[in-house]
Parts: C-alpha cells; structure tokens; sequence
C-alpha cells in the first residue's frame, strides 16, 4: 500500500477529483429536487430551532400514522444543502413513508459562530427530537422514526444511533431512532486531519475526530445500521464501510455491502432509480 502522506489521503477522500462527472449528479439532484416539490404536499423550511440552517422540509405521507423517514445530506459537513435533496422523498414517499429532510450549520461557520463536527452533531439530534415532538401534525408516527443519510449524513445517521436521547429531554424515549441507512458514509475521523482540502474547513482537533467517530462507541443495543458504499470509490470509503460493520458487529451490522459500478454520488443518483438495490433498501427502510 501507498505511504499515507497528505497525497495519499486526498486520492483516498477527494471524491469530486475522484468522480469527473460529479456536476452532473448534482444537477441531476437539484432538477428531481425541483420536480419533486412542485409535484408533492412539502411544508418548507420549517424551524427545529433558532441557530444557522436550522431549518427542515416535511413531506406528508399519503395515509396518517405513517412510518417517518428523516433524511441527512452529505457534503463533508461544509456544503450542499436540503433543497438539493428532496428527490430522496419520491421513492419512501412511495413506500408510504412521511419523509423529512434536514439542513444544518456547514463548517467552519464565522469567527463569531464557529461550526465544527461535533456540533453538527448535536444540531442534528436536537432535529430529530423536534420531529418527535411534532411530526404528529403532520400525519407521522413519532414512535417509527428512521434514518437515512448520505457520506457525511450517513456518518451523522451512525451517530445519531449512539444518542442518550435523556440527556436531550427527560420526555424523549431511549429508542427514538432504531433503524438508520447509511450511503458512503465516514465512520473514522481522523484521517480526515491529514486530508487538506476539507481539513482547512473542518478544523478536526484529535479530540473531536475521536468524539465523532461511531467505530470507537460501543456498539448500540437493539438497534440496525444498514451500510452501503459503491463498488467504486477509494479503498478508504470501502475500508470505512468494513470499519462500522467489524467495530458493531452483524447484529447491529447486518447488512455491509459494496454496490458494484457505484461511486460516490451515483450510489444517492441511483436512490431515484426504479428497481434498483439502493432503492430497495430505502423502500425496505420505509416500510418496515
């Protein structure tokens, strides 16, 4: 194997030098965004709290009391945004899934309000006792909330499996989340220290990339990580996909998988694609 030098970890992390195409999936993303807005019931940019980005989209299921499905974008943690990924909606929606979609705080913030990893995390855990505290309104079933997220997001989804949701609220049940779906995600922070493209944004001190990263919890009792990563990308994404099922185990792991032809983005393209292994999986999370 190549010396891990700073060379080493930008081939192994950068994924838009990595995928050439990547535009192109962005556009596609923010067209069925579009086109999913304007076609669905969709509540925008309702507030979870009063801090930056936070802000969530609410896709109502057709049916009350329906399975709830919060999905988390990725992006290193320092871009993208909600809006670029309501086209996640159409096929849980399908599913009978009520589907939200979440936003939060990108790094490095301001020098007023710095934004790091850690408190992302926490942006996204005080997201997910909004939506148990309120999804009802909007015809979810508090008690079936599930995760879905994509490379960062998905990082943030294993995370959030790990939440003592008491110390966020003595009303909130210990099993708020107990199943999550995770694409491409990051389960190992710190060779991201050594990667400088996002490291410059991130500003991961060791401690932080020790805190956020789920391989080093113990694995969460009764609960699921589905974890997904494209046959194509860098040794390091597969590696970290192997990573969170080895450190859980198959109980909490059971599904660990490679999606040959995949890569970084394609593997969320493929979400919107009829018959595919991505959907299923999503489908299967929604229904279940």
């Amino acid at each position: 194997m190549a010396h891990k030098d700073a060379a080493w970890h930008e081939r192994m992390y950068n994924n838009r030098a990595l995928v050439p195409d990547y535009a192109q999936h962005f556009e596609r993303w923010r067209s069925a965004s579009a086109a999913v807005r304007a076609q669905r019931r969709v509540h925008l940019d309702v507030a979870y709290g009063t801090g930056v980005n936070e802000t969530l989209d609410i896709f109502p299921a057709d049916q009350p009391n329906a399975p709830v499905v919060v999905f988390i974008h990725g992006g290193y943690w320092r871009s993208l945004d909600k809006s670029e990924h309501s086209f996640v909606a159409e096929p849980l929606l399908q599913a009978g899934a009520c589907v939200v979609v979440i936003n939060y705080a990108l790094c490095p913030g301001t020098s007023l309000q710095p934004v790091t990893v850690p408190s992302i995390a926490l942006q996204c855990a005080q997201a997910l006792t909004w939506v148990w505290r309120h999804i009802g309104a909007y015809g979810g079933d508090r008690d079936r909330i599930r995760l879905m997220g994509h490379s960062a997001g998905g990082h943030l989804a294993a995370m959030l499996l790990c939440c003592d949701w008491k110390r966020l609220g003595k009303d909130l049940p210990t099993g708020l989340v107990q199943q999550a779906l995770a694409l491409s995600g990051v389960y190992e922070l710190a060779p991201l220290r050594h990667a400088a493209f996002v490291q410059a944004d991130l500003r991961l001190t060791l401690a932080d990339a020790q805190a956020c990263s789920p391989t080093r919890y113990a694995a969460p009792k009764s609960r699921v990580l589905q974890a997904l990563v494209g046959g194509d990308e860098s040794y390091e994404f597969i590696r970290q996909t192997q990573a969170i099922g080895q450190a859980w185990g198959r109980a909490v792991v059971p599904v660990c998988e490679a999606l040959p032809g995949l890569n970084h983005f394609s593997i969320l393209t493929q979400l919107a694609e009829p018959g595919s292994r991505v959907q299923r999986y999503a489908q299967a999370l929604a229904a279940l």
